[in-house]
């Protein structure tokens, strides 16, 4: 599927062979789940929506509609709204106490990627000026800045280079290259072209098509409506309603935590859709796991984690619900009859003290 995504080949269907799969993995095990994941599964699943195979694509190349034509403008609106979102309700989320007074990520600052700014700072002002709010200045608006043209330029530079920092700094992937690979989606639709005729003209027979792009029925021009022509119809509609739609159910999800009814760096309901990046770190002091056998009464103690792959439950009150449900199904078979679970749990969070 991603292939076929990459060359445009049986675009739509690559789509969903890539984003069916993709999502049922990424649903099976949510120790898993992370906030650049989710990310992933959801550009996939606008990319099934929009014409991304009408430039320099297989698809292009075996239909002449399809090849060099226009894109509708909603196609552009969802995937940067997408990364808006992303940008600046990270910012929003980091408003936090703990954030903007330094306490989240304070450790960050011995990092020798930070070792220029402590030549003129102390490493504590270091934590808070340019790790905490630089970090926060940046993502409130990092989406501003590459949405109008005249900061455009500044707004790649600044996140160009957050990204490849955040790449050296956290083992989170391929996060901060999609980051990147997304920005110029803020660009012009005209900047490969342009950038194309800058090359030599050898070597612009090997490159994409430079040609003035096709008229597509996807899209509405307004030369044609003024004239009574082409005229908005089902398609265009749906297109709109679903770019509206989308992007509200995404500005709703990361402030939907009344669902739980819990607070969401607390008892992580839906930490999964709040974009709360690096906002809050935990660390445990005690974890203990006690075991009563339900007909002799005799006590018993299990090394933590054991069972599973992931350390993530200790963390999130529904994986301890079920990782009580999973142990009570497994310790019969080591002669515990009908076992009661008992968590014993210290957490810390941004280095406060202790709480069970």
């Amino acid at each position: 599927g991603a292939l076929g995504m990459m060359l445009g080949l049986c675009y739509r269907i690559s789509c969903v062979l890539f984003l069916l799969p993709y999502w049922y993995v990424f649903l099976l095990d949510k120790t898993s789940w992370n906030n650049h994941s989710y990310l992933y599964g959801l550009l996939a699943f606008q990319l099934t929506f929009v014409d991304a195979n009408r430039y320099w694509s297989v698809d292009g190349l075996l239909n002449a509609r399809k090849r060099n034509a226009h894109v509708p403008l909603w196609n552009y609106a969802v995937l940067r709204g997408q990364i808006f979102i992303v940008y600046f309700i990270a910012g929003v989320k980091k408003l936090d106490a703990d954030w903007v007074e330094g306490y989240s990520m304070e450790y960050l600052s011995r990092h020798w990627l930070f070792s220029p700014f402590k030549l003129v700072l102390s490493e504590e002002m270091t934590s808070l000026l340019v790790v905490h709010w630089c970090g926060l200045l940046l993502d409130l608006s990092a989406g501003f800045l590459l949405f109008f043209d005249a900061s455009r330029s500044i707004g790649l530079l600044f996140v160009s280079y957050f990204h490849c920092m955040n790449s050296q700094l956290f083992s989170i992937g391929m996060f901060p290259y999609v980051m990147l690979a997304s920005s110029p989606l803020f660009c012009s639709p005209e900047w490969p072209r342009k950038l194309v005729s800058r090359f030599p003209e050898r070597l612009q027979e090997l490159l994409p098509l430079k040609a003035t792009p096709q008229p597509s029925v996807s899209c509405v021009y307004k030369r044609s409506r003024a004239k009574g022509g082409h005229k908005p119809g089902l398609r265009h509609r749906l297109g709109a309603a679903f770019t509206l739609f989308y992007l509200l159910e995404q500005l709703f999800l990361p402030y939907s935590h009344f669902l739980t009814q819990g607070y969401n760096n607390w008892t992580n309901g839906l930490y999964g859709y709040s974009w709360d990046m690096m906002v809050h770190s935990r660390s445990h002091q005690h974890v203990k796991i006690t075991y009563r056998d339900g007909r002799t009464g005799e006590l018993g103690y299990l090394n933590p984690g054991v069972f599973t792959q992931s350390r993530r439950w200790k963390d999130h009150a529904d994986m301890l619900k079920q990782y009580a449900t999973c142990l009570s199904h497994l310790l019969p078979k080591y002669n515990v009859t009908d076992p009661q679970i008992y968590f014993d749990i210290w957490v810390s969070i941004n280095d406060r003290f202790q709480q069970r």
